[in-house]
């Protein structure tokens, strides 16, 4: 090439160097400087791609927090283990730990439910899932009657699939509006909408309102379980192409699930910086829901405390991500007030936490009772039954209550590990200290609303 001919991105190309975000900087300096032959060599030594990394030969060595009592609890925990042997060997994991509630997610290689992985210089989406900073929060209400403040709360808080309506909606504060704008990831029109359209809505499945009584001190408490919703699954789905863009480069071995976006990037910084956001969108949809819980029975909170158990930590270059795992070290939350929540099923106590990082527990503690079985297994095991029958038999004396109106029987006690378990888990292998529970009154769930799905309305109305 001679340096009177402008250099394109197709020479760089031809030269051997895979497209990327550097090329346009790269670009300008090459032809600002008419770089050409061995100084052009030169240059782009830099920006050369290491050797791939290829699969470590073993599993990193992780720690085990969990304890088979029976053969349904031995097979799930083999299930884990296998899946978690395989996420070990990716080549940027340096540490991990399994909690006692953990169950498998996805096929063989994808961090289990309950898991903990901890990489070097890289974050990688498929370890935090599409729930990206799936959270918990919970705000004091002192005496407020608990039936009042279920009815509120009935009539203000939307589950389901999609957002609010028209005219329903909530407008995103200027600020987060103006750093979604901001960022790579999240300034996309499609974005902007959903952030406004979910706001003040919790999804389905496992997400809940709660409302309990404090054994320590009496209070009412309202406690909200759910994600970040389409916000956070668009982000999880860009991240996860720009993650596989670097696996191909970097780690073609590595499983797709297992991608990550090396931090020291333009990208990475990005990403992360995303996740703060989604993590601020995340935590303001429970305050919504909060709030105007608060101004329909006419009272003020008396404290609040929220905690995420589905997100990535980082501690100076090590990035944790924690697939279901409530943090104890005050060094994840920068916004700590309060003890940490760990949430069993509708018919047990909501813990409140708090506890020491050990070599371990990494800093963590189990996020919730987890499952032996998948849903449609569940299902099967009852099938003997009515929804009706094992609605009455498992919410006994508790005001459970589905959005839908359909009873979701994958969501009831029985669906879920032993909270007996769970609790003496959490003692046995020092992953926190129950300062306080907060036993149930009644709660909210979404139901299994495919039955009633405004689509299947439509179609029924056509019929």
């Amino acid at each position: 090439m001679e340096n009177t001919d402008l250099i394109t991105g197709k020479d760089l190309k031809a030269l051997g160097y895979p497209p990327g975000t550097w090329y346009k900087e790269a670009l300008e300096y090459i032809n600002k400087h008419e770089l050409s032959d061995r100084d052009l060599e030169a240059y782009l030594t830099k920006f050369k791609l290491p050797a791939p990394l290829r699969l470590l030969d073993h599993p990193t060595p992780y720690s085990k927090n969990i304890i088979a009592e029976n053969l349904i609890e031995e097979d799930n925990k083999e299930k884990v283990l296998a899946t978690m042997n395989a996420v070990m060997r990716t080549p940027t994991v340096i540490n991990g730990s399994v909690m006692p509630d953990a169950c498998p997610s996805g096929p063989l290689g994808t961090i289990p439910v309950g898991g903990i992985v901890a990489t070097k210089n890289a974050i990688h989406p498929g370890m935090h899932s599409a729930d990206i900073c799936c959270s918990v929060m919970l705000s004091d209400f002192g005496t407020t009657n608990p039936l009042s403040l279920l009815d509120a709360a009935h009539a203000f808080t939307h589950f389901g699939p999609g957002g609010r309506e028209r005219g329903k909606q909530f407008k995103l504060p200027s600020d987060l509006k103006a750093a979604f704008e901001a960022n790579p990831f999240l300034n996309s029109q499609k974005s902007l909408s959903i952030a406004q359209e979910h706001l003040g809505t919790q999804g389905d499945g496992n997400h809940f309102l709660f409302v309990g009584i404090s054994k320590q001190t009496g209070h009412t408490m309202l406690i909200t379980h759910h994600g970040s919703r389409g916000p956070g699954a668009i982000l999880y789905k860009k991240g996860l192409m720009v993650a596989n863009k670097f696996r191909v480069q970097l780690s073609p071995e590595t499983l797709p699930e297992n991608a990550w976006i090396p931090y020291d990037t333009s990208e990475g910084k990005d990403y992360w910086e995303a996740l703060q956001i989604i993590r601020k969108w995340t935590k303001l949809n429970h305050e919504t829901i909060h709030d105007a819980t608060a101004k329909l029975v006419n009272k003020t909170v008396e404290n609040r405390f929220w905690n995420e158990h589905n997100f990535v930590f980082k501690d100076e270059d090590i990035f944790y991500h924690a697939k279901g795992a409530t943090p104890l070290d005050p060094k994840y939350l920068p916004d700590i007030t309060g003890p940490r929540l760990i949430p069993l099923n509708m018919a047990e106590p909501i813990l409140l936490v708090e506890g020491k990082t050990t070599d371990t527990n990494l800093g963590f503690a189990p996020h919730g009772a987890g499952r032996n079985m998948s849903r449609s297994q569940h299902k099967r095991n009852l099938a003997h039954l009515t929804n009706e029958e094992i609605f009455k038999q498992e919410t006994a004396g508790l005001d459970i209550r589905f959005y839908s109106n359909e009873i979701d029987i994958s969501e009831l006690p029985s669906a879920y590990k032993s909270a007996a378990t769970v609790r003496a888990q959490i003692e046995t292998f020092g992953l926190g200290q129950v300062l306080d529970e907060i036993h149930p009154y009644g709660c909210i769930m979404a139901g299994d609303w495919k039955k009633n799905a405004p689509w299947r309305k439509k179609r029924n109305r056509k019929n």
